[in-house]
């Protein structure tokens, strides 16, 4: 039913117990950078994956975080798990076999972290999108619409989707290379890699192509060379910038030309199990400052990415950052350059 080849498979449960760190010796970008001094930016906020399998109560959420949600101009995340009231498969979903959260979690969720709905973006183009089936798949987007939030990645709704942020007119491509079900339930509901593979059409109105796609392979901090190809083919195409998902753990970021590659975030919060191995605890926030000013419209002018844990608190989550003394905090030095100067970034 699902299209993941036989060794992802065989790789999942090695890879869970001990995420792989292979890189092939590649050096990414920097956690930080900035290539323009705009006048005036939009400050766009990327967070990773979010679902419920970790707990059913919100989190809590660090103040300096929910700070970096509140300030922002757009939110955007995955919605890895669907929204509805009550599972379709009640026994599977409680297994962890099936995802599913409901309206309530969400909306508290984005109470907790200081998320305004009308500034939230959720792609719903993810390998768990038909978890409930495909009724659940639609309640999920009312249910989404009924918070106030909106969403990308339907497959009904076109292949780039408007939404704007502040003077931008930004261009969703959102899209998934994997699913958990046959290909006949996911067509024409889920966008998926092959929709877009052949080209995609951009509205002349849109300012910014961000690219959403839930690629890659789980547990590996360091992306394959044909994910990297992927982002070479989604840049070439118009992409201006490409924000990732799909392996819960922590991903580089680099430039390609003037675009912005993050692949991958890990997750909001937690998508695996209610106490995963410790690096599956650390997840990311992307801060991106696109430029109004009229000479460099649209372009990417700063990021930075913020690394946070996600510690266990009885039935919920904690949220806070990283700190230099944290064992995360070397991890994060081996996946990130650190922090780079404009003249310095300008030669990534």
């Amino acid at each position: 039913m699902s299209n993941f080849p036989l060794s992802y498979r065989l790789s999942w449960l090695p890879r869970l117990v001990k995420p792989s760190l292979a890189a092939g010796g590649r050096r990414f970008g920097p956690i930080e950078a900035r290539w323009l001094q705009p006048r005036q930016a939009v400050r766009l906020l990327f967070a990773g994956d979010i679902s419920a399998v970790a707990s059913r109560e919100p989190p809590e959420v660090d103040p300096s975080l929910c700070a970096l949600f509140e300030a922002a101009d757009l939110v955007v995340a995955n919605c890895e798990s669907p929204v509805v009231e009550r599972p379709a498969f009640p026994v599977a979903t409680r297994l962890g076999l099936r995802h599913a959260m409901t309206p309530a979690f969400v909306g508290k969720v984005l109470v907790a972290a200081g998320i305004a709905p009308a500034r939230l973006v959720l792609s719903l183009a993810n390998n768990h999108a038909l978890d409930q089936g495909p009724l659940g798949f639609e309640r999920t987007a009312e249910a989404l619409a009924d918070l106030g939030a909106r969403t990308i990645g339907a497959a009904a709704k076109g292949q780039v989707q408007r939404i704007d942020a502040g003077p931008l007119a930004l261009g969703f491509l959102a899209f998934t290379q994997w699913r958990n079900g046959g290909a006949a339930d996911y067509a024409g509901r889920v966008a998926m890699t092959k929709d877009v593979a052949g080209g995609f059409a951009v509205a002349p109105s849109v300012d910014v192509l961000c690219a959403m796609p839930h690629w890659d392979r789980e547990f590996r901090h360091f992306p394959q060379a044909t994910t990297r190809a992927l982002a070479g083919r989604l840049t070439g195409q118009g992409a201006n910038l490409i924000v990732g998902g799909h392996a819960h753990v922590v991903q580089p970021v680099e430039r390609m030309g003037q675009t912005l590659v993050a692949y991958g975030l890990g997750d909001l919060l937690g998508t695996v199990m209610a106490s995963p191995p410790w690096p599956l605890r650390i997840g990311a926030l992307l801060s991106v400052e696109m430029s109004t000013d009229a000479d460099t419209w649209g372009r990417v002018a700063a990021h930075r990415v913020i690394p946070f844990l996600r510690e266990r608190q009885g039935r919920r989550e904690r949220l806070r950052p990283v700190r230099p003394e944290d064992r995360a905090a070397a991890l994060v030095s081996r996946i990130f350059v650190p922090k780079t100067g404009q003249t310095a970034a300008k030669q990534l």
